[in-house]
């Protein structure tokens, strides 16, 4: 016990990093999901937001820092496996934050399921929102 506690001293910064990330995302992930339009899941291809209206090497720019935040939180979700924190939780909106081939096809294919389009649809009707579109449910993500 006296070395845990050891442990917490020298490296608070983790644990207070790993509540702001629990707090934080508790607070912003119902945003994100009300903002997104109804028909978000139908479209054929993502809309791509960062890079709408701005100049190719600001947009590319802003792409890089997203991804390179979104990494920072991967590693430390991993982190948090073993250390106190949400690691998990950390390493969704990591996952949620992160530009990578096949994403929109995975966040179809996730959405698709009823439980999940259900939970995204409880937060959108607690803000007057209507609900998401379901996308079609043959889609399946490729390895």
């Amino acid at each position: 016990m006296a070395a845990l506690l050891v442990f917490l001293h020298d490296n608070l910064w983790i644990l207070v990093l790993a509540m702001l990330l629990s707090i934080g995302s508790l607070l912003l992930l119902p945003f994100a999901v009300i903002w997104l339009p109804a028909d978000y899941f139908l479209l054929d291809r993502r809309q791509r937001f960062l890079r709408e209206r701005r100049h190719p090497l600001v947009a590319y720019a802003l792409l890089l820092v997203k991804n390179g935040f979104a990494l920072v939180l991967l590693l430390l979700g991993i982190a948090m496996l073993v250390l106190p924190g949400q690691g998990l939780l950390t390493m969704c909106i990591a996952l949620m934050l992160m530009d990578f081939p096949g994403k929109y096809r995975l966040e179809r294919w996730l959405v698709s399921r009823r439980k999940v389009l259900d939970g995204l649809n409880w937060l959108r009707a607690r803000r007057g929102r209507e609900p998401f579109l379901p996308p079609p449910r043959d889609e399946a993500p490729r390895a």
